[in-house]
């Protein structure tokens, strides 16, 4: 079979679990979490806090798994070394069609709506959707065609989004603390929501923020020295985003007051950058953003040509010879990248379809951007108990406590998403569910050597 040769280092899988994560969510997220808490900021901060644990433990944990399973893609591989290969399908079949095409697909249209919030056009817009087509388009045939010059492009992407989120973090930080907005803001709340449904409501949106930090192990095959590299890169690369979130979000809050924030929706973050740094140079940092949601995008990508191959590897799901040939130019799995493109399509005009204009789909319109994510925390509980069982080997930090609080924090979010969406999510479970039953009808029973 063709191989994926190593290619990426240490730098990359570091600046792909930062830069998958960091670049868009926070930015899109920031007022949808104080619009949950009412404007409360210390709650709005214990969810950042929450979620953000809840990442590092896990990454911590599939850190361990990492330094015992090398194989195509990390996260399917541990799936099969805890729960077998039927299980290992699904997960693999979940991330190729709904999961990672679903996060790929919302970056998109998140890139385009700081372009259109940048232009002044609206972001639900016929424009908007054909900018995010266009970005689409454009991230494939960057991973596709030219995966080094998409490796370089993550690196240099993940330096140059720190830069406006350093800048909020403490100048806005400075700007707030000097004329009293940050006290004002910790300590007013602009409306009363009961503590527990704004902390849960909060949650389900920080995860999208901080989700994506798992689609680095699908490099796992192309890392160089990947049982050390991959561990460094997912608990470094969650602690640098945890720390860099909070930090923002707490210089935003200094920035303006909670009102603003809340009213301005997608302009918010661009109000912000101009009221601390003025019109022009607050415009100038805003650029910096939309450079940071692609280099998002870019990252998401990166996994998301991967997934049919992941499958295909195994010799698993719909023309295993097709999606498993890698051009021997590019090194890419071409045919495996066409089809996440055209996944990604769909999930774009669902989102659009769901989310922006009037529900196309009725009681089946649900939010791409954060079901799926949780959907994935609850399947990590199976294999987070299953490791437990199989790690003899590990001492007691790493076989019980670290899964054990990785348990308890993919509960937490399950129970979340349920308080924050009621019946919407048994709506989203259908969907969910067709696909999967469609997947395992090309499900292979692995043949013995």
């Amino acid at each position: 079979m063709e191989k994926l040769e190593k290619k990426y280092g240490l730098p990359t899988a570091i600046c792909m679990v930062v830069g998958v994560v960091i670049g868009s969510g926070v930015f899109f997220k920031a007022e949808a979490v104080l619009n949950k808490t009412g404007g409360n900021m210390p709650l709005g901060i214990l969810a950042w806090l929450i979620v953000g644990a809840i990442m590092i433990i896990c990454s911590y944990v599939f850190a361990t798994m990492a330094t015992k399973y090398e194989k195509v893609n990390g996260l399917v591989d541990y799936a099969e070394a805890t729960m077998g290969d039927r299980y290992a399908y699904n997960i693999g079949w979940f991330m190729a069609t709904i999961y990672t095409p679903c996060l790929t697909s919302v970056l998109a249209w998140v890139s385009a709506r700081y372009v259109c919030v940048l232009l002044d056009w609206d972001i639900t817009g016929g424009s908007c959707l054909a900018i995010s087509a266009f970005f689409l388009c454009m991230d494939y045939a960057m991973n596709a065609l030219a995966p080094r010059v998409a490796g370089k492009f993550q690196v240099s992407t993940t330096v140059i989004k720190m830069i406006p989120l350093a800048l909020m973090a403490v100048v806005g930080t400075i700007v707030g603390l000097s004329n009293g907005s940050m006290t004002a803001n910790f300590t007013n709340v602009t409306s009363t929501v009961p503590v527990g449904t704004g902390l849960m409501g909060a949650s389900v949106a920080v995860a999208f923020a901080y989700e994506g930090w798992v689609l680095a192990t699908s490099i796992n095959a192309e890392l160089k020295d990947a049982k050390k590299n991959l561990p460094i890169a997912l608990v470094l690369g969650a602690f640098i985003v945890v720390a860099t979130y909070i930090l923002y979000y707490i210089g935003l809050n200094g920035a303006v007051t909670t009102e603003e924030l809340m009213a301005s929706g997608q302009a918010a973050a661009k109000m912000a950058f101009q009221n601390v740094f003025g019109q022009a140079a607050g415009t100038l940092v805003f650029v910096l953003i939309v450079i940071s949601c692609l280099g998002t995008l870019n990252g998401l990508m990166l996994a998301c040509c991967r997934g049919m191959y992941a499958l295909a590897a195994r010799g698993q799901g719909p023309k295993p010879e097709l999606f498993k040939q890698v051009d021997p130019v590019t090194n890419m799995p071409s045919n495996s990248a066409v089809f996440s493109l055209a996944v990604d399509a769909f999930w774009l005009l669902y989102f659009y379809g769901a989310n922006l204009t009037a529900p196309w789909f009725g009681p089946f319109s649900f939010d791409s951007s954060e079901l799926p994510i949780v959907t994935l925390y609850g399947m990590y509980i199976p294999m987070f108990i299953m490791f437990i069982r199989k790690s003899n080997e590990l001492n007691g930090f790493k076989r019980f406590v670290m899964p054990i609080l990785g348990l308890c924090g993919c509960v937490f979010m399950v129970y979340a998403a349920f308080a924050a969406y009621g019946k919407t999510v048994l709506f989203y479970l259908v969907v969910f569910a067709v696909i999967m039953v469609i997947g395992n009808l090309f499900y292979r029973k692995p043949t013995k050597n």
